[in-house]
Order: structure tokens, then C-alpha cells, then sequence
């Protein structure tokens, strides 16, 4: 049962260093608008099926379609679900995969900089896109796709790097009464 939880189950937690006091800090699944393809396939799969009874001793083929239609959506549904980017206090991370699993880290030291960009399609269902700049050359965490309420995202990311001390803070000086003349 052990093995089969975990080509069901994400489970981000065994990828946390708990020994060096890391935590989670936000799960970002992906957003339902991701699986919208997906599920159109499991809801065509329905009419494939009901056309079965007019097809007569072809019947079969109707079968056929129909369960390859309900097989991929299914699969496709369930990729995304398996799919989730983890803000933590010391990294982000995304895993994903069913049956073999990716796990890309960045530390919080090395993002440079955070784009996010939201199509007009995004802006109206609440997702978008998060591009992360470090300098190194290849990494393997650049740019997360159908990540809900980016600019939240983005803000909690800015937050955490700012409490761990890895950006300085820029204070203006007090204007005195010679810069008010």
C-alpha cells in the first residue's frame, strides 16, 4: 500500500531537510485551468460512449475510442495533480511525475529575479507563469507554469528572501528641514 501512495500522493514533505529546520511555507498545486484539456477528454469520452448503441456490430470501435479517450484524460488529470511547486524558508522547489518523479530545487540565494506574466486568459481565471533568473547557466527550476495567484506567489517568495537577510535593505535618510526649502 506503502508503494502505491506514492504514485498517488505528491507527498513534498519527505523532500524538506526538517533536521536543518526547514519548512514549508506554501504547496502550490497546479491550477484548475491546467486540467481543463484533460477533463474535456474524460467528458468526450461520455458522447463516444452513448454512440456505441448506434454503431451496431461496430460497436467496438466506439469502445475502443471511448476508453482511450477516458484512459488519457485520466492520466492527464492526474499528472497535474501530481505536479506541485513548494515554497519553503530556505528554498523552492517543484516535483512532478507519476511514475518517475522530477525534483528541481533552487535556493534562496540564488534567485536573482522572479518574472511573472499572465496571459489575458490567466488575468480572468486568477493563474499564471513564474520565470526564475539566477545566474547560473542551466537549472533545472526556471519557469513553473499554471501557478494560481502568481502575484501572492511572487510576494511570499520577495518575503521569504527578505526575512532570511539575503537582500539588504535600502533605508532613505530622514529629510531635514534644509531639504524641505
Amino acid at each position: 500500500m506503502r508503494l502505491l501512495r506514492r504514485f498517488l500522493d505528491p507527498d513534498v514533505d519527505r523532500h524538506l531537510l526538517v533536521d536543518e529546520g526547514e519548512y514549508i511555507i506554501d504547496e502550490v498545486p497546479k491550477h484548475w485551468a491546467a486540467s481543463v484539456l484533460p477533463v474535456l477528454m474524460v467528458a468526450l469520452a461520455v458522447p463516444i460512449f452513448m454512440s456505441m448503441v448506434l454503431m451496431g456490430p461496430f460497436f467496438w470501435i466506439g469502445l475502443v475510442i471511448g476508453i482511450c479517450f477516458f484512459i488519457a484524460g485520466m492520466i492527464g488529470i492526474h499528472i497535474q495533480f501530481m505536479d506541485r511547486f513548494v515554497i519553503t524558508n530556505m528554498r523552492v522547489f517543484r516535483v512532478n511525475g507519476v511514475l518517475s518523479q522530477h525534483l528541481a530545487t533552487m535556493p534562496m540565494s540564488r534567485i536573482l529575479d522572479i518574472s511573472v506574466y499572465q496571459p489575458f486568459i490567466g488575468r480572468l481565471l486568477g493563474y499564471g507563469h513564474i520565470t526564475f533568473e539566477s545566474a547560473a547557466q542551466d537549472q533545472g527550476l526556471r519557469e513553473i507554469q499554471f501557478v494560481g495567484d502568481p502575484e501572492a506567489r511572487d510576494l511570499t517568495i520577495q518575503r521569504v528572501i527578505q526575512r532570511a537577510g539575503l537582500r539588504a535593505n535600502i533605508r532613505m535618510p530622514e529629510p531635514t528641514e534644509e531639504d524641505e526649502d
